[in-house]
């Protein structure tokens, strides 16, 4: 009793002369993923406006990937040997310089620059504010875990359907919504120049880049985890570009609030799941996330053939549920078997087939969509969808296992 009493102290305990620096970090995910998401409701406009077609869209969509990939990639390492508050104050930088790129904007070309700084910025700060939560509050790896996955979907929420709102009743929509977001990154610029650096062991010396790689002894666990992020992030590329017109098209709703409602319902519900879904098995609660998608899937083709708003609406609630669980129980379960020493290559590849499905199945979708119609594209991609989804829950019921540390030892 008196360890178990010791040890929920230390959990909650912030081990940082300043004591905001844990909510201010997990602020900056929540703007990450806030910025991330910040043209979907607008994508709309951009189409009807400027003319572009759904593979320009998906195109400006996948150079975020790309840039958050390259990112992700590499800033751990580097932020490692020169500290953390350098890193964000860099990405932070970046991110003002794309939403300034997007104040101004009047081509794809300029759109496409700007998301691409977002994505190298928004991987930066994912990866080294994860990792300086851990250095602020050491002995809570799992509470901060599931305190991430949170703040990503709230940030997301919240940055949505405040920039549906500023666009459906502003004179400038394609303008306000930026230039209120600057705002906010400015304030959040001055909090991290004001943050003691949190990362008090800095190597100091030469970056030393690694390619992931998978100890043979998880090789099952992180394929059954990789396929899910697989599955859950083509569905989150598609959901924030081609969506939000396609459920327009289908309700017969042109107000873009609609679109800013569709899309943060689906990340409210994921946000909330992934909090109560920390008390379940992650093996468990990822393959139930995973054929839990594949209903959601096939009813959100039902939901737009029927082009009801209200179905529209539930369904977008009940595959942010599922996606919450698939994703943040596969993160989850590979937390747990991925060995100490060859955890950072191994998260490394997780991310990177994340961003790999985010990005290739969008574009493909949009060139697919720009030809034959989004309409007639999206069952086709939703059965794709679905089939990965019920491989990697197969691949989680026929027995993915943790490791022995003899095996561990092993392998690595």
């Amino acid at each position: 009793m008196v360890i178990e009493a010791v040890a929920e102290t230390n959990s909650t305990r912030t081990v940082h002369p300043q004591r905001w620096s844990f909510l201010l970090l997990l602020a900056l995910l929540a703007l990450a993923l806030g910025c991330s998401g910040l043209p979907s409701p607008l994508y709309p406009i951009y189409q009807e406006q400027w003319g572009m077609s759904p593979l320009t869209i998906t195109v400006i969509f996948a150079v975020y990937a790309i840039g958050a990939l390259g990112s992700a990639l590499t800033v751990g390492p580097i932020s490692d040997a020169v500290g953390r508050k350098p890193v964000l104050i860099t990405a932070l930088v970046l991110i003002l310089t794309g939403l300034v790129l997007f104040l101004i904007a009047n081509s794809a070309w300029v759109l496409i620059v700007a998301r691409f700084l977002h994505g190298i910025a928004i991987g930066a700060i994912t990866v080294t504010a994860g990792a300086a939560l851990l250095d602020v509050r050491p002995f809570a790896g799992a509470r901060n875990g599931v305190a991430s996955g949170v703040a990503l979907n709230v940030g997301i929420t919240i940055t949505v359907i405040g920039a549906a709102a500023a666009a459906q009743w502003a004179t400038s929509p394609l303008r306000i919504p930026y230039a209120i977001v600057i705002v906010v990154v400015a304030a959040m610029l001055a909090a991290v120049i004001a943050l003691t650096e949190p990362h008090t062991e800095r190597t100091g010396g030469r970056v030393r880049l690694r390619a992931p790689s998978i100890p043979k002894a998880i090789r099952a666990d992180f394929w059954f985890s990789g396929i899910g992020i697989m599955a859950a992030w083509s569905v989150l590329g598609v959901f924030l570009s081609l969506y939000p017109a396609l459920t327009q098209h289908a309700t017969g709703h042109t107000s873009v609030m609609f679109v800013g409602i569709v899309v943060s319902a689906m990340a409210a519900a994921a946000a909330v799941s992934q909090w109560l879904g920390g008390r379940i098995d992650p093996r468990k609660a990822a393959i139930g996330g995973n054929l839990g998608m594949i209903v959601a899937l096939m009813c959100a083709i039902w939901a737009l053939a029927s082009g009801s708003t209200a179905f529209i609406i539930i369904d977008s609630i009940v595959l942010g549920a599922v996606f919450g669980l698939a994703f943040g129980g596969s993160l989850r379960h590979l937390n747990d078997v991925a060995p100490p020493d060859a955890r950072g290559a191994v998260m490394s590849a997780y991310y990177l087939l994340g961003y790999i499905a985010m990005g290739v199945p969008t574009v493909v979708a949009g060139a697919l969509a720009s030809a034959l119609g989004t309409a007639q594209i999206f069952p086709w991609f939703a059965v794709a969808v679905a089939l990965a989804c019920l491989a990697a829950a197969l691949l989680g019921i026929s027995g993915t296992r943790r490791p022995t540390i003899a095996e561990t030892d092993v392998a690595v």
